[in-house]
């Protein structure tokens, strides 16, 4: 395998977003059972929050081995957990899998739809495919090139990636609060790339306003796009 070099520099700075990280992971709690496989596990932040030990097989898959090594060293995750250097090629059309996850890791890969096309046979019938991607295109800006995005998401163009073999469980967006932050700064700061500061007082303010705001507002808008979908059969 030749080594996948990650082109984005912001991990170190969300993985201070502990309070955005509990709240998404808690919609997608209900569904992280058995075996779960993480595609772009990155320095593993992520999986730490989500990971509680209770499944069988939490595999992580990270195509940077920098990145790779760093979850093996920094993160402490459960011993259910096993970091695997590679992407979803790697995997085995097993049917194995209850959950596959993509946080913050689809609006890098070109073509999205091949890809939730080519890990579709990974997961069992009756299996869920989360997805968490950053939301609406006309909130990109010069931090998504940076860091490699392709793309950001409606409701619409990610149900439109997924392929037709599975069903929608959930599509909604999360963190209105933040969505005018996002706003502000596409229309009137522009800046290229958040500071620790700015990700503390958004996941410690703005989060904790928008779990409130959220459901009162029925999920219609938010700064992020979060899809359940289940494997039919």
């Amino acid at each position: 395998m030749s080594e996948s070099r990650y082109v984005g520099s912001e991990l170190d700075v969300f993985a201070h977003a502990r309070n955005w990280k509990r709240y998404f992971g808690g919609a997608l709690k209900p569904f992280l059972e058995g075996t779960v496989v993480e595609v772009g596990a990155g320095i593993g932040a992520t999986t730490a929050a989500l990971c509680d030990g209770s499944q069988a097989l939490w595999l992580c898959l990270e195509p940077d081995l920098g990145l790779l090594s760093r979850a093996r060293g920094e993160a402490g995750l459960p011993p259910c957990c096993r970091l695997v250097a590679g992407s979803s090629s790697a995997l085995r059309p097993s049917g194995a899998a209850d959950a596959v996850l993509f946080i913050d890791v689809l609006e890098h890969i070109e073509g999205d739809r091949a890809e939730l096309t080519r890990v579709l046979p990974v997961l069992a019938p009756g299996g869920h495919l989360l997805v968490l991607a950053p939301a609406h295109p006309f909130l990109y800006t010069p931090f998504d090139a940076a860091i490699g995005h392709h793309r950001r998401y409606g409701l619409a163009s990610l149900r439109a990636a997924v392929p037709d073999e599975l069903e929608t469980v959930r599509l909604c967006y999360l963190d209105s609060v933040g969505f005018f932050a996002s706003l502000a700064n596409r229309l009137l700061l522009r800046e290229s790339h958040p500071s620790v500061a700015q990700i503390k007082v958004w996941d410690r303010l703005l989060v904790r306003l928008s779990r409130v705001v959220d459901p009162l507002l029925g999920f219609r808008f938010g700064k992020s796009v979060l899809g359940v979908f289940r494997r039919r059969g």
